[in-house]
């Protein structure tokens, strides 16, 4: 298959993917009204099936998820945890296509986010205890059936909305699954790390298959030694936290290639005095300069985002992330000098 040409606008905000409270209806109305590239909203405060593990069980086709003993487990038949994270897609989805209809939009480019596999891997478990990730052909299942159902996700959210879509791999857990620090059932059973290219290579070939652009995001370090043999994604990575002696280099590498980078920016918990974009403009502006790179990198290159999920905000501090990503990502769009660096 022909990997479709990278879509992602920039220039623009938009959110990780979790959102404060129980209601799809407004959060639909916040991700679509305060930022240029709207997502799908997760809402972990509904419950089991809602947060980050359990929504992408609900996309899992013919693998379906429970929760045993607190921990999300594969089992034979679908259950109550299977129908009710289905519910709530299904919900989501609902909630989407009835802004799209009622605020007379059409089309343009909607994000979904998913778990990747190997975050996925190093969370739920098989039948007998064991995390996915001990068992390199349970692994190799995993990848091809969320393949198959992210495929189909993103077809539903088209034929719903008219829009193109965008693909965000949540992979916060990579790098212990490299590591081989995934807990294993007994510290006398240990689980071996998968090598960084042999998990490139199960990434890849979603990646390939899942027809639409990938944007691979983590809150943590960012795992050059895994994204570095990745082709056709862009980056989401929580810019404010970056280590200079071993970040600032491959990021370069990266945004001089041409690749697309979604800043994680705005803090996600209200700080006490009040937050403007200018400030933050100058922030990121100052970054892309001691990395060594152009100006016109904050206008070509770079989305803004908060630096992580906002399940934890306020509700009026997750509407005035979003605004400031957009703020942000809309001054530097327009002059890229708009908020000299100090």
């Amino acid at each position: 298959m022909t990997r479709p040409a990278l879509r992602l606008p920039t220039g623009v905000g938009t959110g990780i993917g979790s959102m404060p409270g129980t209601d799809p209806r407004e959060a639909v109305r916040i991700a679509a009204g305060e930022v240029d590239l709207p997502f799908l909203s997760e809402l972990p405060a509904r419950g089991v099936g809602a947060d980050m593990i359990g929504r992408t069980g609900a996309l899992l086709v013919e693998l379906p998820v429970d929760m045993v003993h607190r921990t999300y487990r594969l089992v034979d038949h679908p259950n109550t945890t299977t129908r009710r994270a289905h519910d709530w897609l299904r919900w989501d989805l609902d909630a989407l296509e009835e802004h799209w209809e009622t605020s007379g939009r059409h089309g343009g480019i909607v994000k979904v986010q998913a778990c990747g596999p190997l975050t996925l891997s190093a969370h739920v478990e098989l039948r007998g205890g064991h995390k996915i990730v001990k068992d390199r052909g349970a692994v190799r299942d995993v990848t091809a059936s969320l393949t198959e159902g992210l495929r189909e996700h993103v077809a539903q959210v088209r034929r719903r909305v008219g829009a193109d879509v965008v693909v965000q791999l949540d992979e916060p857990d990579a790098g212990r699954v490299i590591d081989g620090t995934v807990p294993p059932l007994t510290r006398l059973d240990p689980i071996r790390p998968i090598p960084a290219p042999e998990a490139a290579e199960l990434l890849q070939s979603l990646i390939d298959a899942v027809d639409a652009p990938v944007l691979l995001h983590s809150c943590n370090s960012p795992r050059w030694d895994l994204t570095n043999l990745l082709s056709g994604i862009a980056l989401s990575l929580d810019v404010t936290d970056l280590r200079p002696t071993v970040d600032y280099d491959p990021l370069g590498t990266f945004l001089d290639r041409g690749g697309v980078l979604a800043a994680g920016l705005v803090p996600t918990s209200e700080p006490t005095e009040p937050l403007h974009a200018e400030p933050l403009a100058r922030d990121l502006a100052g970054l892309i300069d001691r990395i060594g790179l152009p100006r016109a990198v904050l206008r070509d290159n770079l989305l803004v985002t908060p630096t992580c999920g906002l399940a934890g905000a306020t509700p009026s501090w997750a509407t005035r992330a979003l605004t400031l990503s957009s703020e942000v990502a809309a001054g530097l769009a327009a002059d890229p000098d708009f908020a000299a660096a100090e």
